[in-house]
């Protein structure tokens, strides 16, 4: 038998199965995010940025020699992308890329073996003599490996495979302001691909990447598009000049910095991406533009020197980001609900869900919570004190 003091107190700890962890999944991450999730993991910015390169670069090479389309390509990057602000120093950069593409592949229906591509990358360097077969032992391994990451590939979209392809958009942007196919065109398409190696993708509408790429052509041509310039067309296409513009100034960035990694950076010498910089700067002044559209509100606490902080970023005394880790490593250091934040004993771990709506998710943790609420009674009580004989 048991005690029944024990048996009351098991009883009061029991409220219930766990009401799972719920993960909205976010089809845009701005800039402030990656900030934040960069910051929190210590990766500075160049290491970030020679990463990040370098696992774009080798997704282009593999898929171009696997003959993949272009949307596998938008895919897989987006993806690479999403998982590196979680897991920035997961296993090294070849990994996660070959994990991101082997996702990508299934996701696009460009389906492909993780050893296929393992195989792949790795005969892009030898000769047709030394070349190997998806069979060989040597892609073992590493294959169960990249399975091993694609469950993280996929929580870390939030299973949300609702992806954009600006180059659709691109071709009849182009063919409606009547711009030269040969030159605007295919440059403004090389464009699109190099945009992959920044975050735009992560931050811009289709529509927003599209109009930055043909707007961005036209100028290296010396055609100037007036109509994308002016912004005449921009509500129409759910867009805004703020917007082309930051996606505009991330692409010269890229072009300016890391020239040589680019398709398009090698075509063009740098003065002239300096001029169109400069250019795009000064009309950025002119107008009050803010550097990245999106960004928080600073408050009253976040003030450098009195001045609040500019180009959408915090100050430095602003309190620190959390470590950004996956869902499941959360709940694994995690004990607490949810919805009450009271410990429960004996509840480690918790279900996670993904979901696509964020009212369905706000309504279903509402209605969870009242059954979490902890109610108090107060009463008030009279004792009568013993009287103390004299």
């Amino acid at each position: 038998m048991v005690p029944p003091q024990v048996a009351d107190a098991l009883d009061a700890d029991r409220v219930g199965p766990h009401p799972s962890y719920i993960e909205i999944a976010r089809p845009y991450v701005f800039q402030h995010t990656i900030t934040a999730s960069l910051a929190a993991a210590g990766v500075s910015e160049a290491k970030d940025d020679s990463i990040r390169l370098q696992g774009v670069t080798w997704i282009d090479g593999v898929r171009k020699y696997m003959q993949l389309p272009v949307k596998t390509y938008d895919t897989a990057c987006v993806y690479y992308h999403k998982f590196r602000l979680l897991h920035p120093d997961s296993n090294g950069y070849i990994d996660a890329a070959a994990a991101a593409l082997f996702a990508a592949c299934k996701i696009e229906d460009t389906l492909k073996k993780s050893k296929e591509i393992l195989c792949a990358a790795y005969n892009m360097k030898m000769s047709p003599a030394e070349q190997l077969t998806p069979d060989d032992p040597l892609f073992e391994n590493h294959s169960k490996t990249i399975i091993g990451l694609e469950r993280l590939m996929l929580e870390a979209s939030g299973f949300d495979f609702r992806n954009r392809y600006p180059q659709d958009f691109l071709i009849k942007f182009a063919k409606r302001y009547d711009t030269d196919k040969m030159t605007v065109g295919k440059t403004a398409y090389n464009i699109s691909l190099d945009m992959y190696r920044t975050f735009a993708p992560l931050k811009q509408a289709t529509t927003t990447m599209a109009l930055a790429c043909v707007e961005l052509a036209g100028r290296l041509h010396e055609k100037n598009v007036r109509e994308i310039e002016t912004g005449k067309e921009y509500e129409l296409f759910s867009s805004s000049r703020e917007e082309v513009m930051e996606t505009l100034l991330d692409l010269l960035d890229l072009y300016t910095h890391h020239r040589p990694s680019t398709i398009v950076g090698q075509s063009h010498s740098l003065e002239t991406f300096i001029a169109i910089r400069i250019t795009l700067n000064q009309e950025a002044s002119a107008n009050s533009y803010p550097r990245f559209t999106r960004a928080p509100v600073p408050k009253d606490d976040e003030l450098v020197n009195g001045a609040k902080a500019t180009n959408g970023t915090k100050s430095s005394k602003a309190k620190e980001a959390t470590p950004a880790t996956s869902p499941r490593d959360e709940i694994m250091q995690d004990t607490t609900s949810p919805t009450t934040g009271a410990s429960k004993p004996g509840l480690k771990e918790g279900t996670v869900r993904f979901m696509l709506d964020p009212q369905r998710a706000k309504a279903e943790q509402e209605t969870v919570a009242e059954y979490f609420k902890v109610e108090e009674e107060e009463y008030e009580v009279e004792i009568e004190k013993e009287r103390r004989r004299p």
